[in-house]
């Protein structure tokens, strides 16, 4: 073996210039291949999206417009998901779960602000199996009296027990800056009066509402398009055409506001401003959440982004920057977290860092770094099959296409310095939604950071 000592500065010198090259070349190699998009199809009247890399595993997913924008009265989607899985027709609520053991399939439920998704992950030879089980659950769940009391209403009431007050004060943005639709809460907390309109005949009636193949997509990763449309038709030829009773799908209106909530313990902050919608074409919005950032993605570095900056010198506060898409709008926010100081004190120095971009003060080298962010959060976003089956269910449930991956990045490296602060310029401009939650008496109103509401 060489030890390093026998290595000449000029030998150790060319190593390192040789791995230079080598590493530049396989970054350029991973950029130009990321996954494949996926392919959208009409089935049946169904819409279907898939993708396949030929992986032993798949994720299949029954993304429904059933979201709390969609409600018509308050907890029927947290209702109508923690009825997910339950006792159908054919099947009781322990078979179900029994079966998916055996062949080592995991199943979840979950919903966002417009999409209600069930979700199956097992053996790629089990998709017939799974898809059949998806479809069974939204057309044959039985909403039995004794499920609701003794399962469903004791799952929901341990969730609102878990609300804390960075979720608290994201709805109280969402609910400024919407009012309703968009701006209904994501979980009713313990004191939404939900008692008064939930039980088991009114989320069976939601559910006659949301599913009907208008407004359900089926998302396969990890199934070719044919392998999957073979299973749609005979397994989902008992969902209706339309729905009985339409629910309300009025367009969403950015309005702006402030809303202050005190609560003891941790106190939580959060500023936002008009965002891009799902399918929009503005990659300004993504780059600037890279440049805003969050934790730094690197061990032992405080990171370049302006809140890991900021959170690295305030320790106890936790801070990010997200781009909440939605089908006909979107909500660009900073949250952050801690106690009421570290939190007025991360959120001054934000807004400052914010207001020093409108005045191009961020170097050069930040915004191939912030681009660079951004490029990596949309490949590593699209490959994950969670996040990528929402994103492709909900764009297609709303008459839009899946990502498409390659003509986004291309934008994403379009974005030049004047269009970077052209778009931050816009967003200080306009009027912020403000949500805070803690102790009020700390934590600062939006005029003291120099906002519009």
């Amino acid at each position: 073996m060489i030890s390093r000592s026998a290595l000449t500065r000029g030998s150790q010198l060319a190593l390192r210039s040789q791995g230079a090259a080598k590493l530049a070349q396989r970054g350029f190699a991973a950029v130009a291949s990321p996954k494949a998009s996926y392919e959208p199809a009409t089935v049946a009247g169904i819409k279907v999206a898939s993708r396949d890399d030929q992986g032993p595993t798949t994720h299949l997913a029954v993304v429904a417009k059933a979201g709390t924008r969609y409600e018509p009265l308050p907890g029927l989607t947290v209702g109508l998901e923690a009825f997910t899985f339950k006792n159908t027709k054919k099947r009781s609520a322990l078979r179900i779960v029994r079966e998916a053991e055996l062949l080592g399939g995991q199943l979840a439920a979950y919903h966002t602000r417009e999409a209600l998704v069930l979700q199956a992950s097992f053996l790629r030879e089990d998709l017939p199996y799974f898809t059949e089980l998806l479809a069974e659950v939204i057309t044959q769940t039985r909403y039995t009296t004794h499920e609701f009391h003794e399962e469903v209403e004791s799952v929901i009431h341990a969730k609102q027990a878990k609300i804390g007050a960075d979720a608290i004060a994201l709805d109280a943005a969402h609910s400024v800056a919407f009012h309703t639709g968009l701006g209904a809460p994501l979980y009713p907390t313990p004191s939404t009066p939900i008692a008064s309109y939930l039980n088991e005949n009114s989320v069976a009636q939601y559910a006659d509402a949301v599913y009907n193949r208008a407004d359900i997509a089926v998302v396969a990763d990890g199934a070719s398009e044919g392998a999957l449309s073979k299973w749609i038709e005979p397994f989902f030829k008992e969902l209706p055409s339309q729905s009985p009773d339409p629910l309300d799908s009025a367009a969403s209106k950015y309005r702006g506001g402030e809303v202050r909530i005190p609560k003891t313990g941790s106190s939580a902050l959060v500023i936002a401003f008009p965002g891009s919608a799902l399918g929009a074409s503005q990659p300004e919005t993504a780059v600037l959440i890279g440049l805003l950032g969050g934790e730094s993605g690197i061990k032992w570095s405080p990171g370049f982004t302006i809140l890991s900056k900021a959170t690295a010198a305030n320790p106890g506060a936790h801070a990010k920057a997200t781009n909440y898409a939605y089908s006909d709008a979107g909500l660009l926010t900073i949250e952050i977290t801690g106690s009421a100081s570290v939190v007025r004190k991360v959120a001054e120095e934000s807004i400052k860092a914010l207001k020093s971009v409108v005045d191009g003060s961020v170097s050069k080298e930040d915004l191939v770094k912030a681009i660079a962010k951004a490029k990596f959060d949309l490949l590593s976003g699209s490959e994950t099959a969670g996040v990528g089956l929402v994103h492709a269910g909900a764009n297609l449930i709303h008459g839009g296409k899946p990502l498409q991956v390659l003509e986004t990045i291309k934008a994403l490296e379009s974005v030049t310095a004047e269009k970077f602060k052209t778009a931050a310029k816009a967003l200080l401009d306009g009027k912020a939604s403000v949500g805070a939650v803690g102790d009020l008496h700390v934590l600062p109103f939006a005029e003291d950071l120099g906002l519009r509401v």
